[in-house]
């Protein structure tokens, strides 16, 4: 038997890649369809903005109100709210036994709260027992990191084990689909380069620490971010550079990044980093779709005079950085037996 998912803000463009993510898979399958347009089919209230067509089994769905949701009928809600609004929603949801994967920032940082990337992290799914615990609920909140944040983790987690890592600064290019629908006017966007993302850079910051520490205890590692929004629809391009306890050879971190396992998993990648030797590479429009858009694409791996080590990477940031990747978290957990 599949387990039955809801989708919280189903029509947005994050809610849209759930969606097509659910088509088909295994064993999840989508049973609610949650949005403001309550009772409209969903065809009819979502503009369908992905290249591929709608799933047909969902286009007749109708849509429902969060409220309507009952532990009866729904086995795990994914949250596609967006910040600020998803908090209360969800907080709600698990008092009533509902266990939530969510995509907003909200919980994120919360002690007892897992964010997780699976292959970065994945024993931090424990901390589920310590919140049902302190929290005296049934239901659960696990969260998925910022799309950018996911990107640079994974490629610094086998630099992690392998040399450690003591000081990370990091530039990001990020594609437009980032801001949502109708996100960014053109007028701001087209022929020009914002530099800010209100919230982005510390959201980098602090969650890149508790991605590389233990459970419940950040990693002491110094790092600084500068986030900026350029004119490409989907993929987040990040220039790295890294300070390392060990001294690392540019290829002995290519082979590290080689190295880095994939998970037995679904939706998970067979290399989740992919190294291109190419001096131009990688490139959005040619790599942000490797791997099902699971795998995140290093290149340029050289010495850098300052902090000792560069490179730069490059993920999709509406799939692994988003719907694909709460759905292998949630792969995750019904492979501990949470789900």
């Amino acid at each position: 038997m599949k387990i039955r998912t809801a989708i919280l803000g189903a029509a947005g463009i994050l809610g849209q890649v759930f969606v097509e993510r659910l088509a088909n898979h295994p064993d999840l399958e989508t049973t609610a369809l949650v949005d403001v347009m309550v009772g409209k089919r969903y065809q009819e209230a979502t503009k369908w903005r992905l290249g591929s067509e709608m799933p047909h089994d969902v286009a007749e769905t109708k849509i429902c109100s969060g409220e309507s949701l009952s532990t009866k009928d729904i086995d795990l809600v994914f949250s596609a709210l967006p910040g600020g609004v998803a908090g209360p929603i969800e907080l709600d949801l698990a008092k009533k036994g509902f266990f939530i994967i969510s995509k907003a920032s909200d919980h994120r940082m919360e002690e007892d709260v897992p964010l997780l990337i699976p292959e970065v992290n994945g024993d931090h799914v424990s901390l589920i027992e310590k919140q049902r615990k302190r929290r005296a609920w049934e239901g659960a909140i696990v969260t998925d990191p910022n799309c950018t944040t996911t990107i640079l983790a994974m490629s610094l987690k086998p630099l992690w084990d392998r040399f450690g890592v003591e000081k990370v600064a990091v530039t990001t290019m990020q594609a437009i689909s980032g801001a949502g629908y109708p996100g960014v006017p053109s007028l701001d966007i087209l022929d020009n380069v914002v530099p800010y993302i209100s919230g982005e850079e510390e959201k980098m910051i602090v969650e890149t620490k508790k991605l590389l520490g233990a459970a419940g205890s950040p990693a002491h590692v110094a790092v600084t971010a500068s986030c900026n929004r350029v004119h490409t629809m989907d993929g987040h391009m990040e220039s790295v550079f890294v300070a390392t306890k060990k001294k690392a050879e540019p290829d002995e971190v290519k082979q590290a990044f080689r190295q880095f396992k994939g998970l037995d998993l679904h939706s998970a990648p067979k290399q989740p980093i992919i190294v291109r030797d190419e001096p131009n590479r990688p490139q959005t429009r040619l790599d942000r779709d490797a791997g099902n858009g699971m795998s995140v694409v290093v290149g340029r791996v050289r010495k850098d005079e300052v902090f000792g080590l560069a490179y730069t990477v490059l993920g999709h940031n509406t799939v692994r950085g988003g719907a694909g990747g709460a759905v292998l978290v949630a792969e995750l957990c019904h492979r501990k037996g949470y789900l």
